[in-house]
């Protein structure tokens, strides 16, 4: 299954990315490949070493000990998949903020705390600082996320609830899912509606109850040339601007700035250690205090009160979880 693959692959990045010395192929076989027979422990070892490598990842080899022609060892070198020194300009510092949102993402984090679980029960010292640099960021918190992205990884139909923006009633769905987008703020799944017979895009805010997997994995195939982010934006409802106000500290900001309707210079702020400049944006409301959140310190909300609000819950949840 596609789904146990994926989980797979991250174990065998994070034992080989938190080990200070090289670890044993028979080790290796013990902790994440139980059960397998020597044959097929084979067979997935070399497929999911190429894999990670297609990926990017260094996976080196070396031998466990300088003195003596043993079994070779493999492991990861964090300075070496690591990215190198980036110099960006502030528009393009402002992206990457923008870009990088928090993704604790659940399933992630458990076979991450899985496999350095298993390692520091065998004795083996690891690092899990290296862990930093493998982390994926990005905000997923629909609770039918995993279920359609896990259909779409193994070609599987997926049944679910949906009701549709003002409407009082759930019907029931069947969709050939091609591809999980975020759009405008808000996620999407993208597919083949086997009820209507034609491609269709849902919100999965609206997804009502639990959806579920409903056929055999590989039972569909995704059509050539297909674009699920340019099918979102074709059929997904227009995003309705919001007016935002934010006050800007002078000098941040750039990239809000370009964007603005007004920008008033001068105005008082909440604190007087820089000059602030009140700027006025159009903005999808769902997706503006994602953006709001990339400027930390350096932007306050005016207006609307929902999204000063929205920017005041999320900062005091990471408060919580921090104290």
């Amino acid at each position: 299954m596609a789904a146990r693959k994926s989980e797979r692959l991250l174990n065998l990045l994070i034992m080989l990315l938190v080990q200070r010395y090289y670890v044993p192929k028979e080790r290796i076989r013990e902790i994440l490949y139980p059960g397998a027979s020597t044959e097929a422990f084979e067979k997935m070892f070399e497929r999911d070493k190429e894999e990670l490598r297609s990926l990017g990842v260094p996976i080196e080899v070396g031998s466990m000990d300088a003195y003596f022609d043993d079994e070779p060892g493999y492991r990861v070198r964090p300075d070496e998949l690591a990215l190198p020194d980036i110099s960006l300009s502030a528009d393009e510092a402002a992206v990457i903020g923008l870009a990088t949102r928090v993704w604790e993402h659940a399933r992630l984090a458990d076979a991450t705390t899985e496999a350095v679980r298993k390692l520091t029960a065998l004795g083996v010292p690891t690092d899990v600082g290296a862990l930093d640099i493998a982390q994926p960021r990005l905000s997923a918190d629909e609770p039918s996320f995993d279920v359609f992205w896990e259909a779409v990884q193994e070609r599987t139909p997926v049944e679910f609830g949906y009701r549709r923006s003002g409407a009082t009633t759930t019907t029931t769905r069947h969709l050939q899912p091609w591809g999980v987008v975020r759009y405008s703020g808000r996620w999407y799944v993208v597919g083949f509606d086997t009820d209507r017979e034609e491609e269709r895009v849902f919100r999965l805010s609206r997804v009502q109850g639990e959806a579920r997997k409903a056929g055999r994995p590989g039972s569909f195939e995704v059509p050539p040339g297909t674009d699920v982010r340019a099918t979102t934006r074709r059929l997904a409802p227009a995003p309705t601007p919001t007016r935002v106000v934010l006050l800007v500290r002078e000098d941040t900001g750039l990239a809000l700035r370009r964007d603005a309707v007004s920008v008033e210079t001068g105005v008082p702020g909440p604190d007087d250690r820089t000059g602030w400049d009140r700027v006025v944006l159009d903005r999808p409301g769902e997706g503006a205090a994602d953006e709001v959140l990339g400027y930390a310190a350096d932007v306050y909300v005016e207006e609307p009160p929902a999204l000063r609000d929205e920017v005041v819950r999320r900062l005091t949840a990471v408060t919580e979880l921090s104290a």
